[in-house]
């Protein structure tokens, strides 16, 4: 099986994959000092609570836009499963799809290997939305090239800096609205409940209207990370939603790059 590993901003994102089916997945918060010992540690532990076995990983394929993090992540797939990790981008992960913009080399991995994942389950242009710290918006065409996008804020990012930064106002949980959908608040937490929640429904639903307008074809939208969830039921604006895209591109960049 193929340990696929996430590095993001906020976190850690572990999955063992068989093929392309993700047999468990593991997160812990993003710290470069964390040491290949402590990760030992801590995956040996939850392997073993899954059932299964440090001897069951045959492969190590990494994704990471914390470069800082990355050595620690090598020092553990050598270490610990006896593998050579495969970074994604570095041969032989290679892209394998063009990146059709402006500075190829400074688009973060996370956004090339979804690309790939969304291609490989989607067919025609896409944008892919992927809530994370920040949220990203992706275009590829039909070809699978990678055209572009944008870069928000997180909704987590956007909620801290107005905490942050308004000496009275209280830190809240991000919810979806429930059967009140009303965008008037009447007290202080619902107000910034409905300007987080559905000021971010705006923000997704305006820039994917310009984008497609923008591309001018048909266009299908992916969104994926662990906060897309949050927006389904109330806008629209995707067509699918992928919650583990990263880490199935991964998987595909692996099993292309042994089939070759």
């Amino acid at each position: 099986m193929l340990l696929a590993i996430d590095a993001g901003n906020t976190n850690v994102v572990f999955a063992l994959v068989d093929g392309r089916t993700i047999k468990a997945r593991w997160r812990i918060a993003t710290d470069p000092r964390r040491t290949a010992d402590e990760y030992a540690v801590w995956l040996n532990q939850l392997l073993m609570l899954e059932g299964f076995d440090r001897s069951q990983v045959d492969g190590v394929a990494i994704s990471t836009v914390v470069p800082r993090a990355l050595h620690n992540l090598e020092v553990l797939a050598t270490k610990y499963f006896g593998r050579d990790a495969l970074i994604a981008g570095r041969p032989p992960l290679e892209w394998g799809i063009a990146i059709d913009v402006d500075e190829p080399s400074s688009l973060g991995a996370d956004r090339a290997v979804n690309t790939i994942a969304a291609h490989a389950l989607h067919e025609g242009d896409l944008i892919v939305i992927d809530f994370g710290t920040a949220t990203t918006f992706d275009h590829s065409d039909y070809t699978g090239a990678y055209k572009g996008g944008i870069i928000a804020p997180g909704i987590n990012l956007s909620l801290d800096a107005l905490v942050n930064n308004a000496a009275k106002l209280p830190r809240i949980a991000i919810e979806a609205p429930g059967g009140n959908l009303s965008v008037i608040g009447r007290n202080t937490v619902d107000q910034m409940n409905i300007g987080i929640y559905w000021g971010y429904i705006a923000m997704i639903e305006g820039l994917v209207a310009r984008m497609k307008a923008e591309v001018g074809r048909p266009v299908k939208v992916i969104a994926t990370g662990g906060l897309a969830t949050l927006f389904e039921q109330h806008t629209n604006a995707f067509d699918a939603i992928e919650p583990d895209l990263t880490i199935q591109g991964l998987a595909i960049m692996w099993e292309r790059a042994h089939i070759q």
